[in-house]
């Protein structure tokens, strides 16, 4: 994947973002235009633009993560429900070409995941104490 995007430009430091977790092959930030409190990108930091181009290392390391990061967004959130959405290619409604796995915690007042989804862009004052709360209880 040559093709620079908001991804890579997170990855490589040139813009930044309210990350939340992070190994030797993982990224996790909270998305700029969420779905509701608590909604997490999750990214290999190998540039693959769908699932199928990703490495076995990658991949496997991101389906170990992806538990625990979802179980700590419900304990900061306080939800108890949540979608994953991982999508691959144009036609099947993905806009950034690289890997990312969409956490997006549900709420009985119906925030979260809607049809037709729904966002709004994020309150980066919240984002940054959610941020540092979700990166404390991942990081034990």
């Amino acid at each position: 994947m040559s093709e620079e995007t908001i991804f890579s430009l997170i990855l490589d430091n040139k813009i930044p973002c309210h990350k939340i977790y992070e190994d030797n092959l993982v990224l996790a930030f909270l998305d700029i235009n969420p779905f509701s409190p608590g909604h997490t990108l999750v990214i290999p930091k190998e540039k693959a633009s769908t699932l199928d181009k990703l490495s076995d290392d990658s991949a496997a390391a991101i389906g170990r993560v992806l538990p625990r990061i979802s179980n700590a967004i419900l304990k900061v959130v306080g939800a108890k429900e949540f979608n994953i959405i991982q999508n691959n290619g144009i036609n099947a409604f993905q806009t950034v070409f690289h890997v990312h796995f969409h956490i997006i915690p549900k709420f009985d007042d119906g925030r979260g995941l809607q049809y037709p989804f729904k966002s709004s862009p994020i309150n980066h004052d919240e984002a940054t104490i959610m941020a540092d709360r979700l990166s404390k209880l991942l990081s034990n």
